[in-house]
């Protein structure tokens, strides 16, 4: 039984008028999405009915063909400007989003920015220095901002270099928007948060965020146990869900593991798929079914091979910087 008493205490004091019971909890569950070109009939898995997901990102800024067939009222599709453009000045981005708005008709009201800039690219992270990073802001995302497009300030790794990044980034993109006679600060819509660890770091890291972006709305974007037996792994995952789902600031989460066991590089049993392709307890649960009862393991054939998704996105190197409470 994972205990966090302790960090529960810690973001209720950070954050004491926010929480509330909220009816609709499994709408705010989205899909991380990593395809495996190998086991592309897998994709559908996550829109088949019944399913709990609303919303899903690609770190991308165009949708999967995968689902381009499903309404964005259903599922709805989230951009996202992972790093830095080849070259200074360039506005894809900007342009690639407008024209999903104005040429595609879709409607586009959340765009995520950075994934864990902080962090360097053999873990998957963008290793941006803030000052670009602000300067990449003010062109690609400050335009969608007054397009009254929401954007979310970027997702820094779960490690002690995220902070201090951010707030650096901050500062940066306040200087470029500023003028002699005029200060002013870059504005964001929700803050993104990325974890990998046990519940008791995941509260205290949320009270962290609570504490130094106050009234701001929070998306958990990554998130999982990593590299833990099965029933610790099961045990977070239905903490970490009840406690997102009765947060009112939690605004929107998604679990880092829709792949099969076989290929995930956070451990067999923190993937939603079996090894076979199945849902593992896990899988059925996040998206609002019984449990199956399928092993992580079921339908291997072969050992578990540690591989990184296609999108080679999650931060390894950081993941276990947890802030221990007591």
């Amino acid at each position: 039984m994972l205990l966090y008493p302790a960090a529960l205490a810690a973001l209720l004091a950070a954050a004491p008028s926010l929480i509330v019971p909220v009816a609709a909890a499994a709408s705010k569950r989205g899909l991380a999405f990593t395809p495996n070109e190998t086991t592309r009939g897998d994709d559908k898995i996550w829109v088949e009915k019944p399913t709990s997901l609303t919303w899903y990102y690609d770190y991308k800024p165009k949708p999967a063909s995968t689902y381009e067939d499903v309404p964005q009222s259903e599922f709805e599709f989230v951009p996202m400007m992972w790093g830095a453009p080849e070259s200074p000045g360039d506005t894809t981005f900007l342009s690639t989003v407008k024209s999903l708005v104005e040429d595609k008709g879709i409607n586009i009201t959340n765009v995520l920015s950075f994934n864990e800039p902080d962090g360097p690219f053999v873990y998957g992270g963008s290793n941006m220095e803030p000052s670009a990073a602000a300067q990449i802001w003010v062109d690609n995302l400050l335009p969608l901002q007054r397009m009254g497009i929401r954007v979310g300030l970027p997702a820094c790794t779960g490690g002690s270099s995220g902070m201090p990044w951010l707030e650096n980034f901050l500062t940066e993109c306040s200087k470029l928007v500023s003028t002699k006679d005029n200060k002013r600060n870059c504005t964001y819509d929700f803050v993104t948060i990325h974890w990998y660890g046990n519940f008791d770091g995941l509260a205290s890291h949320m009270g962290q965020y609570a504490a130094a972006f106050p009234n701001k709305t929070m998306w958990i974007t990554e998130y999982n146990l990593n590299n833990q037996n099965l029933e610790t792994t099961q045990e977070f995952y239905k903490v970490s869900a009840e406690y997102f789902d009765r947060l009112d600031f939690v605004e929107r989460y998604s679990l880092f593991g829709a792949f099969r066991s076989d290929v995930s590089n956070v451990g067999p049993n923190a993937a939603m798929l079996s090894a076979g392709g199945n849902l593992t307890d896990i899988g059925a649960w996040y998206l609002g079914r019984q449990s199956t009862g399928v092993l992580p393991t079921e339908g291997s054939s072969a050992a578990f091979r540690s591989v990184i998704p296609q999108a080679s996105m999650a931060v390894l190197g950081a993941l276990f910087a947890v802030v221990a409470l007591f």
